[in-house]
């Protein structure tokens, strides 16, 4: 273990209070999948009340996830995040699957997901036919990575601003379902029945609930910067945690007042939607354009962050030095972004002969994601009993339960997401049964890290 670098000595200087990790952490997680995913959570609920009951059970799971990643943040802050964690806790090989399980499941797969919700609201500014939402999510995946293939410097500071948008975006939504008053023709008095496994519905449906909530795993990285992380960081995640799952559940108790849960199932692009309820056709336009500028953001910043783990790849591995190409010009890795660029198109283009591409996508990703995320929860008790002598600024509470609770909770949604996600999930739990022989080929060394 001695190979694998060692970063706790190059901490960041410690600035952050309490309420900036806490904004931070808000920030991060309140995204573009509250105006995607509502309507596939919907399709997953037998009731209203399971309905939100899945959007608390989501805010409990953040809050334990978020736990145990700030345990790991904390005692290997800023040094790779779930990479270093699995390859110290389970051996390089089990590293080098998690990074190409990244590159050609999970990473390319969310981008098609958001690209999937940009082409939904994009088409409803500029149709393109029945095939319009693929036509623009393949659009967006090849213009910004072209962007980013020539250098864009200044995508990084647009960051922050979309994500303000986003933020006012969601506050629009809120305001619009409170004063809507022609809500009740949308609504259904009776919900369709679900045919299905009751379990396996639920099973799914948090696996939409879990994706809305995605970005608590950040908190692995503010633990390095926070003041007195031992004493604060719980503070930041219970406040987080409140600040999102409220925001959540008040924001989906009014979509239900307004659509009813059999009208949120059939309803795509539900802001939009709500917006021309209650202040017109342009005010429904205007939000589609600001939910548009944020999904592209949300691309835009996977693509940066993805096409650094196929460049990483390539380096660590010598049979794959061909992803490391590196434009010194232009400062981007080129032969990243272009393999990419490419999985991702494939991705769209299975999507598009899919009956709900959004769902194919998520279905994709999903068993491959929670398969080394239940990993990544065993990795604290491991990691305790591998390195015990490793500084821990902050330790999980009420421990082994946390990571317990997390890994049981995913091995549950691999089990749901493989068996009924359909076709999918098949076809990206093969991608990532490809990478056996493929590592093993490889023979990466062990001092990758």
């Amino acid at each position: 273990m001695s190979a694998v670098p060692d970063a706790v000595n190059n901490r960041a200087p410690t600035g952050l209070s309490v309420m900036d990790a806490t904004m931070v952490l808000v920030g991060v997680v309140i995204g573009i999948g509250i105006f995607g995913f509502p309507p596939l959570v919907a399709q997953h609920a037998h009731s209203d009340a399971m309905y939100i009951g899945l959007w608390c059970a989501g805010g409990l799971v953040m809050l334990v996830g978020a736990l145990c990643y700030a345990e790991l943040g904390s005692a290997y802050p800023g040094a790779g995040g779930e990479y270093l964690y699995l390859t110290r806790a389970w051996g390089a090989r089990v590293g080098l699957m998690f990074a190409w399980a990244r590159c050609s499941v999970i990473q390319t797969g969310a981008i098609a997901v958001v690209a999937f919700i940009y082409g939904d609201y994009a088409n409803r500014l500029l149709p393109l036919g029945s095939q319009g939402p693929a036509v623009h999510a393949a659009i967006s995946v090849v213009v910004l990575t072209g962007l980013n293939m020539i250098g864009t410097r200044y995508s990084k500071r647009l960051q922050w601003v979309f994500t303000l948008l986003t933020v006012i975006a969601l506050a629009a939504v809120l305001i619009a379902c409170l004063t809507a008053s022609g809500g009740e023709a949308l609504k259904t008095p009776d919900p369709a029945p679900l045919s299905g496994n009751t379990a396996g519905l639920l099973g799914m449906g948090m696996v939409f609930v879990l994706l809305t909530y995605g970005g608590w795993n950040e908190a692995a990285y503010l633990s390095g910067e926070l003041r007195d992380p031992g004493r604060n960081m719980s503070r930041v995640l219970l406040i987080g945690t409140a600040v999102v799952t409220g925001a959540y559940v008040l924001t989906n108790i009014a979509l239900l007042e307004i659509f009813g849960l059999q009208g949120l199932r059939d309803t795509p692009a539900l802001g939009a939607e709500v917006m021309q309820l209650a202040a017109g056709p342009y005010a429904a336009a205007l939000l589609s354009l600001t939910i548009c500028a944020t999904a592209l953001s949300t691309i835009n910043g996977t693509i940066i962050t993805g096409a650094r783990v196929y460049y990483a790849l390539g380096r660590d591995v010598p049979r794959l030095q061909a992803l490391a190409g590196w434009s010194d010009r232009n400062e981007t890795p080129v032969s990243a972004l272009v393999a990419q660029g490419l999985i991702t198109l494939a991705l769209v283009a299975l999507g598009a002969f899919s009956q709900n591409s959004v769902q194919t996508m998520v279905a994709y990703t999903a068993p491959v994601f929670w398969l080394f995320m239940m990993l990544v929860a065993a990795s604290v008790w491991r990691l305790r009993r591998l390195d015990p002598d490793r500084p821990r600024p902050f330790r999980v509470p009420l421990f082994p339960l946390p990571p317990l609770l997390l890994a049981l909770t995913c091995a549950g949604l691999v089990v749901s997401s493989a068996m009924y996600a359909g076709a999918g999930a098949l076809i990206g739990l093969a991608v990532l049964a490809a990478g056996v022989p493929l590592m093993r080929l490889l023979k990466p060394a062990q001092a990758i890290g």
